[in-house]
């Protein structure tokens, strides 16, 4: 889920890094995939590290191959790829999204929003324009990024070396979103601690419709539900088999991401509940891990039918033969105007095979890859930029829940309207209005419950973290998990506490490194426990805290008894 920043302008921000170099493309160093050969795209000379832009890692997802499961690419030798053309996969964005975001700045500036007007989807045959996809939107944008530092590097197929891998999952609502971020600041916060560094992947994942269609007559068409989640193992499983040809050692991959990126995390963990085999990493730090637990097949049906109508299609081989730019266009219109305040349309689903049941009860189940060192992180809150500030009565609670779980038994929004979420606004429930109360149902509900799920299923051996810097919403905490230095006075956008944004870094680059998160001055980091310890990172100081989220609400959340 995408948080509050500009995406556009910090893509084009990255990306021209990305193709700027200071030595000339020749003298770039060359990587021979067996497949493809790729040279350098650039090398950067303050941090000197290369970084490899732009690598495919699986087919081209069009033609037959659109909906289909990913399949390895061709063997193409012919020329040195030099990543200089960069890619991302379709875009789509809610209608409500940047509504939420002024009411964010609203409340950061002391201004009420409290007669916004209630937001109505207007469906997706809506006849409104979307905006036309950017230049590096692409169906065929199953690609990664490399990014290695020069000592590694030279090191690469050294017989007994190999250095850890960090690999990043993007979030973004799972419509939205892609490889692009600067890791210049974990790679340098990765060298302070000792004299290994570690090398960086970030990947593409299919998206919206193109990556998470579902439902019975879109299996029984031979459809595969949860395509991105193959997608990222499939990436995953890309840096098993080459990472030591950057220097890399497959056997010290550490998966990070952040919202739809932690929560595609937590369905690899759990992928097939643990049936079939270890998974393609063997550490995990999932950021504000979240998705919508769809389980109902007729909430499945009813979402591809409408696909299938915005594209005037009639079945999967009608959509196979679609342009791409029908395709994209139909994707970005029911997204953007098919769901209700704080819905997205598509996400993962329960499909009885990767997804056997919600990830929650996997783990409560002991369904999953037990090997798996985690270290898991929350915000405080959350919920507000998924909840309309019109959410302001019980009443109007039970529809926002009805809206945003569409298949959720009224049996349930009485549970929790009235036993899990009362309304008792003197403190004692965390929550002291019915906007806060909305909003904590939404913040624990999708999102903070399932930090308890991993570290109480892997029996309180997790090491877990709360990001509390103000005003700690969804998403603020990215920019400093890629914070890229600056003096105190000069701050980049979106960090206002530099000992925090170092302290995260090398709690991750240590954590990769060593399997225990380590920050210089700090606290030591405790495991979790039977105390249900977590470490709050706040403007006011690093301190040790009781998780919330050990909770009678999160236990009851985790038997998904929602959908």
């Amino acid at each position: 889920m995408k948080g509050l920043f500009g995406f556009a302008a910090a893509l084009g921000a990255v990306c021209a890094q990305y193709s700027t170099g200071d030595s000339a493309n020749a003298s770039l160093p060359i990587v021979d995939l067996g497949y493809e050969i790729y040279r350098a795209t650039g090398y950067n000379d303050t941090g000197r590290f290369y970084n490899f832009s732009n690598i495919r890692y699986a087919a081209p997802p069009v033609g037959d191959l659109r909906l289909a499961l990913p399949e390895a690419p061709a063997t193409n030798r012919s020329s040195i790829n030099d990543g200089s053309v960069g890619r991302i996969c379709p875009q789509a964005s809610p209608a409500w999204s940047p509504l939420s975001a002024q009411v964010l700045t609203n409340s950061f500036l002391g201004i009420s929003s409290a007669n916004t007007p209630v937001y109505t989807p207007s469906g997706a045959n809506s006849t409104s324009n979307v905006t036309g996809p950017g230049p590096l939107e692409t169906e065929d944008c199953l690609f990664l990024d490399v990014f290695v530092p020069e000592k590694i590097l030279a090191r690469a197929n050294s017989s007994g070396y190999g250095a850890p891998v960090l690999v990043w999952i993007y979030g973004g609502g799972y419509v939205g979103g892609s490889k692009y971020n600067n890791p210049a600041g974990l790679l340098a916060e990765s060298g302070k601690l000792g004299d290994a560094e570690v090398v960086y992947v970030s990947l593409n994942y299919r998206l919206g419709a193109l990556g998470f269609t579902s439902g019975p007559s879109f299996n029984a068409e031979g459809g595969v539900s949860n395509l991105a989640l193959y997608d990222q193992r499939f990436a995953l499983e890309w840096v098993q088999k080459n990472i030591h040809l950057f220097g890399g050692d497959k056997d010290r991959v550490t998966v990070f991401g952040e919202s739809a990126g932690g929560g595609s995390i937590m369905h690899q963990i759990t992928a097939y509940g643990g049936s079939k085999g270890p998974a393609p990493f063997q550490q995990a730090v999932p950021q504000s891990p979240g998705w919508t637990p769809v389980q109902s097949s007729s909430y499945q049906e009813d979402t591809y039918q409408k696909f299938l109508s915005l594209t005037n299609s009639s079945s999967l081989a009608d959509i196979r033969k679609l342009s791409s730019e029908a395709a994209i266009r139909a994707n970005a219109q029911q997204i953007a105007y098919d769901p209700p305040w704080g819905g997205y349309v598509y996400g993962p689903v329960v499909d009885g095979l990767f997804t056997p049941l919600l990830p929650g009860q996997l783990l409560a189940q002991g369904r999953f890859d037990k090997d798996v060192r985690v270290m898991v992180g929350h915000n405080t809150n959350e919920g507000p930029y998924f909840t309309p500030p019109y959410a302001n009565s019980t009443e109007r609670i039970a529809t926002q829940l009805k809206h945003t779980i569409p298949s959720i038994p009224q049996s349930s929004v009485d549970y929790i309207t009235d036993t899990l979420y009362p309304a008792i606004f003197d403190g004692s429930q965390g929550y002291t209005d019915n906007y806060t109360r909305a909003y904590s149902i939404v913040t624990e509900g999708i999102f903070t419950c399932n930090t308890n799920y991993l570290s109480t299923g892997f029996q309180n051996k997790t090491y877990s973290y709360l990001f509390a810097v103000p005003p700690a919403y969804h998403g603020f905490d990215i920019a400093y998990t890629f914070f890229d230095g600056g003096a105190t006075s000069r701050l980049p956008t979106g960090v206002t506490n530099r000992t925090v944004a170092v302290a995260l870094q090398e709690f991750i680059t240590s954590f990769a490194k060593t399997g225990v998160p380590a920050a210089e001055g700090i606290m030591k980091f405790q495991m979790y426990g039977p105390d249900a310890k977590v470490l709050e990172l706040n403007v006011t100081g690093i301190e040790e805290v009781h998780d919330s989220n050990a909770s009678k609400r999160c236990n009851w959340w985790q038997k998904g008894l929602v959908s």
